[in-house]
């Protein structure tokens, strides 16, 4: 049974087979190979073999998903896409970050995008409506409240410029 509320109607059947998938990929013994068949099918996608998921792994639909390549994401990270998350090459997420799409406050669902070659520490939350830029660095423990420029590194809560890049 999937809990509900007026603010957002969810997909039932989408979500109910993402929690079946999640639950076994993320509590079964599974290999590489299968590891990769089932986020494809929670991506509905294939996903690239350059990309590297630690489990467990968090969605609500996976649908919402973009992957660029050469993507890796740690271990325990959440990522609530009833809106989009657009995720570019070369970008590595560390454990128990949290993506958020949906502001539970105004009901309103805005996507991330996160540009290439960025870096994201552990525990860091990226909040609705974000885009952080190119090159980017985000320190563990930040919360990002609003968008982060290229070549940028940002740390705190909320998040705050440590250090400008000139363009690479």
């Amino acid at each position: 049974m999937t809990c509900q509320t007026d603010l957002f109607k969810l997909d039932s059947r989408l979500v109910d087979q993402n929690q079946r998938l999640l639950q076994h990929l993320n509590t079964g013994r599974t290999c590489s190979q299968e590891t990769n068949q089932l986020l494809s099918e929670i991506f509905g996608y294939q996903l690239d073999p350059t990309n590297e998921i630690r489990l467990p792994f968090h969605t609500d639909y996976g649908r919402n998903i973009k992957l660029g390549k050469n993507i890796f994401i740690n271990c325990n990270v959440t990522m609530v896409d009833l809106g989009t998350i657009k995720i570019g090459d070369d970008v590595v997420i560390g454990p128990d970050t949290t993506l958020l799409t949906t502001d539970y406050s105004t009901s309103k669902k805005r996507p991330i995008v996160i540009g290439k070659n960025v870096n994201i520490g552990g525990h860091v939350t990226i909040l609705p409506g974000v885009t952080i830029g190119s090159g980017a660095t985000v320190i563990a423990g930040t919360v990002v409240t609003n968008d982060v420029a290229e070549n940028t590194t940002v740390s705190g809560n909320p998040a705050h410029v440590v250090k400008k890049e000139r363009n690479k």
